[in-house]
Protein backbone atom coordinates (compact mmCIF):
# COMPACT_ATOMS: atom_id res chain seq x y z
CA UNK A 1 0.00 0.00 0.00
CA UNK A 2 1.19 3.21 -1.47
CA UNK A 3 2.41 5.83 1.83
CA UNK A 4 1.82 9.40 1.23
CA UNK A 5 5.09 11.11 1.15
CA UNK A 6 5.81 14.71 1.07
CA UNK A 7 5.93 15.10 -2.93
CA UNK A 8 2.25 13.79 -2.76
CA UNK A 9 0.85 16.09 0.38
CA UNK A 10 2.32 19.19 -1.46
CA UNK A 11 0.77 18.33 -5.10
CA UNK A 12 -2.54 17.87 -2.96
CA UNK A 13 -2.76 21.31 -1.34
CA UNK A 14 -1.24 23.08 -4.96
CA UNK A 15 -4.17 20.89 -6.24
CA UNK A 16 -6.55 21.72 -3.65
CA UNK A 17 -5.74 25.33 -4.18
CA UNK A 18 -5.73 25.65 -7.69
CA UNK A 19 -9.74 23.73 -7.72
CA UNK A 20 -10.97 26.33 -4.82
CA UNK A 21 -9.69 29.44 -6.72
CA UNK A 22 -10.82 28.86 -9.92
CA UNK A 23 -13.56 27.10 -8.64
CA UNK A 24 -12.94 24.22 -10.78
CA UNK A 25 -15.33 21.59 -9.78
CA UNK A 26 -18.73 21.55 -8.21
CA UNK A 27 -21.32 19.64 -6.86
CA UNK A 28 -22.50 16.93 -9.19
CA UNK A 29 -19.46 17.39 -11.52
CA UNK A 30 -18.94 14.65 -13.72
CA UNK A 31 -15.17 15.00 -14.46
CA UNK A 32 -13.75 13.41 -17.58
CA UNK A 33 -9.90 13.08 -17.01
CA UNK A 34 -8.06 12.56 -19.97
CA UNK A 35 -5.16 9.96 -19.58
CA UNK A 36 -2.89 9.59 -22.30
CA UNK A 37 -0.46 7.48 -19.96
CA UNK A 38 2.42 10.23 -19.36
CA UNK A 39 3.19 10.93 -15.82
CA UNK A 40 1.18 14.23 -15.67
CA UNK A 41 -2.28 12.75 -16.58
CA UNK A 42 -1.63 9.40 -14.09
CA UNK A 43 -0.29 12.38 -11.22
CA UNK A 44 -3.45 13.89 -12.33
CA UNK A 45 -5.97 10.85 -12.17
CA UNK A 46 -4.23 9.88 -8.61
CA UNK A 47 -4.85 12.58 -7.07
CA UNK A 48 -8.24 13.86 -8.07
CA UNK A 49 -9.29 10.33 -7.05
CA UNK A 50 -7.65 11.14 -3.07
CA UNK A 51 -9.48 14.73 -3.27
CA UNK A 52 -12.73 13.04 -4.49
CA UNK A 53 -12.76 11.12 -1.32
CA UNK A 54 -11.63 14.00 1.16
CA UNK A 55 -13.76 16.65 -0.95
CA UNK A 56 -17.17 17.55 0.57
CA UNK A 57 -18.35 18.12 -3.14
CA UNK A 58 -19.77 14.97 -4.65
CA UNK A 59 -18.15 14.60 -8.12
CA UNK A 60 -18.06 11.53 -10.76
CA UNK A 61 -14.42 10.71 -12.49
CA UNK A 62 -14.11 8.95 -15.46
CA UNK A 63 -10.86 8.15 -17.03
CA UNK A 64 -10.82 8.10 -20.87
CA UNK A 65 -8.19 7.21 -23.13
CA UNK A 66 -8.10 7.92 -27.08
CA UNK A 67 -6.05 5.20 -28.24
CA UNK A 68 -4.64 6.43 -31.78
CA UNK A 69 -3.58 3.30 -33.00
CA UNK A 70 0.45 4.00 -32.86
CA UNK A 71 2.45 0.88 -33.83
CA UNK A 72 3.58 -0.78 -30.82
CA UNK A 73 1.02 1.01 -28.63
CA UNK A 74 0.67 -1.58 -25.43
CA UNK A 75 -3.05 -0.98 -25.18
CA UNK A 76 -3.27 -3.58 -22.31
CA UNK A 77 -1.64 -1.55 -20.03
CA UNK A 78 -4.23 1.51 -19.32
CA UNK A 79 -7.31 -1.07 -18.97
CA UNK A 80 -5.11 -3.18 -16.67
CA UNK A 81 -4.24 -0.64 -14.85
CA UNK A 82 -7.48 1.38 -13.99
CA UNK A 83 -9.07 -1.98 -13.35
CA UNK A 84 -6.73 -2.61 -10.88
CA UNK A 85 -7.57 1.08 -8.95
CA UNK A 86 -11.23 0.36 -9.64
CA UNK A 87 -12.00 3.71 -11.40
CA UNK A 88 -14.52 4.06 -14.33
CA UNK A 89 -13.17 4.02 -17.27
CA UNK A 90 -13.58 4.06 -21.57
CA UNK A 91 -11.02 3.20 -24.01
CA UNK A 92 -12.10 5.14 -27.17
CA UNK A 93 -9.99 4.05 -30.40
CA UNK A 94 -9.22 5.99 -32.90
CA UNK A 95 -6.74 5.97 -36.08
CA UNK A 96 -5.62 8.85 -35.87
CA UNK A 97 -2.18 7.55 -36.36
CA UNK A 98 -2.32 7.40 -40.12
CA UNK A 99 -4.32 10.23 -40.59
CA UNK A 100 -1.32 12.37 -39.11
CA UNK A 101 1.20 10.28 -40.69
CA UNK A 102 -0.62 10.86 -44.23
CA UNK A 103 -0.96 14.37 -43.86
CA UNK A 104 2.53 15.63 -42.06
CA UNK A 105 5.42 16.12 -44.73
CA UNK A 106 8.52 14.88 -43.33
CA UNK A 107 10.66 17.05 -41.44
CA UNK A 108 7.14 18.35 -40.31
CA UNK A 109 6.43 18.00 -36.59
CA UNK A 110 3.02 16.42 -35.94
CA UNK A 111 1.76 17.79 -32.66
CA UNK A 112 -0.82 20.78 -33.72
CA UNK A 113 -2.45 18.44 -36.43
CA UNK A 114 -2.27 15.25 -34.23
CA UNK A 115 -3.54 17.59 -31.12
CA UNK A 116 -6.73 18.57 -33.57
CA UNK A 117 -7.66 15.31 -33.61
CA UNK A 118 -7.50 14.28 -30.29
CA UNK A 119 -9.28 16.95 -29.11
CA UNK A 120 -12.51 16.66 -31.04
CA UNK A 121 -12.76 12.94 -30.63
CA UNK A 122 -12.27 13.57 -26.76
CA UNK A 123 -14.78 16.60 -26.64
CA UNK A 124 -17.17 14.51 -28.47
CA UNK A 125 -16.73 11.88 -25.86
CA UNK A 126 -17.04 14.29 -23.25
CA UNK A 127 -20.74 15.25 -24.32
CA UNK A 128 -21.63 11.41 -24.78
CA UNK A 129 -20.72 10.70 -21.65
CA UNK A 130 -22.62 13.65 -19.58
CA UNK A 131 -19.04 14.93 -18.40
CA UNK A 132 -19.33 18.51 -17.28
CA UNK A 133 -15.36 19.23 -16.47
CA UNK A 134 -12.70 17.67 -18.71
CA UNK A 135 -9.78 17.56 -16.53
CA UNK A 136 -6.36 17.97 -18.53
CA UNK A 137 -2.98 17.12 -17.50
CA UNK A 138 -1.14 20.25 -18.05
CA UNK A 139 0.73 21.69 -15.22
CA UNK A 140 3.04 25.11 -14.40
CA UNK A 141 5.54 24.32 -16.40
CA UNK A 142 3.32 24.28 -19.55
CA UNK A 143 1.52 27.59 -18.46
CA UNK A 144 4.93 29.46 -18.13
CA UNK A 145 5.70 28.02 -21.83
CA UNK A 146 2.88 29.05 -23.28
CA UNK A 147 3.09 32.34 -21.85
CA UNK A 148 6.83 32.84 -23.46
CA UNK A 149 5.84 31.04 -26.90
CA UNK A 150 3.08 33.63 -27.24
CA UNK A 151 5.41 36.85 -25.76
CA UNK A 152 8.09 35.59 -28.08
CA UNK A 153 6.96 34.40 -31.21
CA UNK A 154 2.80 35.88 -30.77
CA UNK A 155 2.76 39.12 -29.55
CA UNK A 156 0.45 38.60 -27.00
CA UNK A 157 0.88 38.89 -23.45
CA UNK A 158 -1.36 35.25 -23.00
CA UNK A 159 -1.23 32.09 -21.08
CA UNK A 160 -2.82 28.74 -20.59
CA UNK A 161 -6.05 29.45 -18.41
CA UNK A 162 -6.93 26.78 -15.52
CA UNK A 163 -10.11 26.84 -16.61
CA UNK A 164 -11.55 27.65 -20.11
CA UNK A 165 -15.23 27.11 -20.96
CA UNK A 166 -16.54 26.94 -24.92
CA UNK A 167 -18.78 29.68 -26.33
CA UNK A 168 -21.54 27.33 -26.51
CA UNK A 169 -20.96 26.29 -23.18
CA UNK A 170 -20.78 22.92 -24.05
CA UNK A 171 -16.92 21.72 -22.92
CA UNK A 172 -14.97 23.44 -19.97
CA UNK A 173 -11.81 22.44 -19.49
CA UNK A 174 -9.86 22.10 -16.45
CA UNK A 175 -6.58 22.06 -15.23
CA UNK A 176 -6.18 21.13 -11.92
CA UNK A 177 -2.27 20.78 -11.83
CA UNK A 178 -2.03 24.44 -12.37
CA UNK A 179 0.31 25.41 -9.93
CA UNK A 180 2.36 22.07 -9.63
CA UNK A 181 5.71 21.97 -11.27
CA UNK A 182 7.26 19.50 -13.38
CA UNK A 183 9.55 17.75 -11.00
CA UNK A 184 7.52 17.35 -8.74
CA UNK A 185 4.96 15.60 -10.88
CA UNK A 186 8.15 13.49 -11.91
CA UNK A 187 9.32 12.60 -8.62
CA UNK A 188 5.73 11.85 -7.63
CA UNK A 189 5.30 9.55 -11.07
CA UNK A 190 8.87 7.81 -10.02
CA UNK A 191 7.49 7.15 -6.23
CA UNK A 192 3.95 5.89 -7.45
CA UNK A 193 5.45 3.57 -10.00
CA UNK A 194 3.37 4.53 -12.92
CA UNK A 195 3.47 2.50 -15.76
CA UNK A 196 4.51 5.59 -18.32
CA UNK A 197 3.58 4.87 -21.86
CA UNK A 198 5.79 7.27 -24.16
CA UNK A 199 4.41 9.15 -27.24
CA UNK A 200 5.99 7.48 -30.21
CA UNK A 201 4.79 9.80 -32.55
CA UNK A 202 6.88 12.52 -32.17
CA UNK A 203 8.29 12.33 -28.84
CA UNK A 204 11.89 12.10 -30.72
CA UNK A 205 11.25 15.21 -32.84
CA UNK A 206 14.10 17.63 -32.60
CA UNK A 207 13.62 21.55 -32.01
CA UNK A 208 9.99 22.14 -30.84
CA UNK A 209 10.11 25.40 -29.84
CA UNK A 210 8.39 24.45 -26.78
CA UNK A 211 11.25 22.88 -25.76
CA UNK A 212 13.44 25.33 -26.45
CA UNK A 213 11.48 27.70 -24.12
CA UNK A 214 12.02 25.05 -21.43
CA UNK A 215 15.55 24.23 -21.21
CA UNK A 216 15.79 28.21 -21.48
CA UNK A 217 13.69 28.67 -18.62
CA UNK A 218 15.99 26.02 -16.89
CA UNK A 219 19.14 27.79 -17.74
CA UNK A 220 17.85 31.01 -16.39
CA UNK A 221 16.48 29.00 -13.14
CA UNK A 222 20.79 28.72 -12.74
CA UNK A 223 20.89 32.43 -12.04
CA UNK A 224 17.21 32.68 -11.22
CA UNK A 225 16.59 30.30 -8.66
CA UNK A 226 12.97 31.18 -8.56
CA UNK A 227 12.10 32.02 -11.63
CA UNK A 228 9.09 29.46 -12.14
CA UNK A 229 7.77 30.86 -9.12
CA UNK A 230 8.35 34.36 -10.44
CA UNK A 231 6.53 34.26 -13.46
CA UNK A 232 3.73 32.34 -11.58
CA UNK A 233 2.82 35.32 -9.78
CA UNK A 234 3.44 37.91 -12.36
CA UNK A 235 1.08 35.84 -14.33
CA UNK A 236 -1.79 36.41 -11.17
CA UNK A 237 -0.97 40.16 -10.39
CA UNK A 238 -1.28 42.06 -13.82
CA UNK A 239 -1.34 45.76 -13.53
CA UNK A 240 -2.80 47.02 -16.67
CA UNK A 241 -2.18 50.80 -16.43
CA UNK A 242 1.61 49.86 -17.50
CA UNK A 243 1.11 47.93 -20.35
CA UNK A 244 -0.02 49.55 -23.47
CA UNK A 245 -3.34 47.94 -24.35
CA UNK A 246 -5.97 50.68 -24.65
CA UNK A 247 -8.72 48.17 -24.71
CA UNK A 248 -7.44 46.78 -21.39
CA UNK A 249 -6.86 50.77 -19.31
CA UNK A 250 -8.35 53.68 -20.49
CA UNK A 251 -5.31 55.75 -20.49
CA UNK A 252 -7.38 59.16 -21.15
CA UNK A 253 -9.63 58.83 -18.37
CA UNK A 254 -7.04 56.56 -15.80
CA UNK A 255 -9.48 53.74 -15.48
CA UNK A 256 -9.98 50.12 -16.20
CA UNK A 257 -11.44 48.98 -18.65
CA UNK A 258 -12.94 45.12 -19.25
CA UNK A 259 -11.35 43.81 -22.30
CA UNK A 260 -13.87 40.99 -23.60
CA UNK A 261 -12.21 37.93 -25.90
CA UNK A 262 -13.14 38.67 -29.23
CA UNK A 263 -15.53 36.25 -30.57
CA UNK A 264 -14.72 32.75 -31.37
CA UNK A 265 -11.51 33.24 -29.23
CA UNK A 266 -12.85 32.39 -26.52
CA UNK A 267 -14.13 28.98 -27.36
CA UNK A 268 -12.07 25.68 -25.90
CA UNK A 269 -11.41 24.81 -29.61
CA UNK A 270 -9.59 28.06 -30.99
CA UNK A 271 -7.61 28.34 -27.67
CA UNK A 272 -6.69 24.79 -27.32
CA UNK A 273 -4.56 25.23 -30.54
CA UNK A 274 -2.43 27.59 -29.16
CA UNK A 275 -1.74 26.01 -25.76
CA UNK A 276 -2.52 22.31 -26.53
CA UNK A 277 -0.14 22.14 -29.41
CA UNK A 278 3.68 21.75 -29.45
CA UNK A 279 4.55 22.38 -32.94
CA UNK A 280 6.09 24.69 -35.09
CA UNK A 281 2.87 24.86 -36.87
CA UNK A 282 1.05 26.51 -33.73
CA UNK A 283 2.54 29.93 -34.60
CA UNK A 284 1.30 29.85 -37.77
CA UNK A 285 -2.51 30.15 -37.39
CA UNK A 286 -4.07 27.70 -40.37
CA UNK A 287 -1.14 26.18 -42.06
CA UNK A 288 -2.19 22.64 -42.06
CA UNK A 289 -5.96 22.42 -43.18
CA UNK A 290 -6.67 19.07 -44.61
CA UNK A 291 -10.26 18.37 -45.23
CA UNK A 292 -10.17 15.17 -43.26
CA UNK A 293 -9.92 17.25 -40.49
CA UNK A 294 -13.16 18.93 -40.30
CA UNK A 295 -14.93 15.23 -40.04
CA UNK A 296 -13.11 14.30 -37.10
CA UNK A 297 -13.26 17.23 -35.06
CA UNK A 298 -16.97 18.63 -35.39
Amino acid sequence: MFVETKTKTKLLKKMGKAIADFKMIEEGDKVMVCLSGGKDSFTLLDLLLDVQKRSPVNFEILAVNLDQKQPGFPEHVLPEYLSSIGVDFRIVEEDTYSVVKHHVPEGKTFCSLCSRLRRGILYTTAIEEGCTKIALGHHADDIIATFLLNLFFVGQLKAMPPILRSDAGTNTVIRPLAYAQEKEIAQYAVEREFPIIPCNLCGSQPNLKRARVKDLVSELEKEIPFIRSSIMTALSNVTGSHLLDTKLYDFENFEPLIKKIPEGHGSVEKELDAVFDHSEETLIPNRIQPVVIESLVT
